[in-house]
């Protein structure tokens, strides 16, 4: 069993004794997402913490875009709810780059690939992804890709 997993589990159990019901229900989805994550394909499988850590990235970003949703129709409740979610599963994610640490990575992994124009855009975004390695959302880097690339 991979040690984010375990400390998922040893996190949520923290919480159900603490009657701490939003760590808990948003713990619970989490290790639930991981668990789905582990059944699907032709066998099950243990996840490494990269793989976790992969689903709970997923999870978060749905609890922002849920968040944004909420707000926007005027459920503020909702919105509140989906948003103190996010900040739990945060804490099992690495801090995100500032806009000046990604600029600097994205040139880095462009200037080291020699990627220039449209054309190079997927080479340069798997390299981008690569230096940047999960610290910021694909679409943070693929903007600062284009950016750079002139596009």
């Amino acid at each position: 069993m991979s040690t984010l997993k375990d400390r998922l589990t040893a996190d949520m159990r923290s919480a159900l004794k603490a009657r701490d019901e939003l760590t808990t229900s948003t713990l619970r989805m989490a290790l639930a997402a991981v668990g789905n994550a582990e059944v699907a394909g032709k066998a099950k499988r243990e996840l490494t913490d990269d793989e976790v850590l992969a689903v709970l990235t997923k999870e978060a970003k749905k609890r922002r875009e849920a968040a944004t949703a909420f707000a926007d129709a005027g459920r503020s409740e909702q919105a509140a709810k989906e948003t103190a979610e996010g900040e739990v599963l945060d804490r099992y994610l690495p801090k995100q780059l500032s806009d000046a640490e990604l600029t600097e990575l994205v040139s880095g992994a462009l200037a080291a690939g020699g990627f220039i124009g449209k054309a190079q855009m997927g080479p340069a975004m798997k390299a981008a992804q690569a230096a940047v390695a999960g610290q910021a959302e694909g679409g943070r880097v693929a903007a600062e890709v284009r950016r750079q690339l002139g596009l």
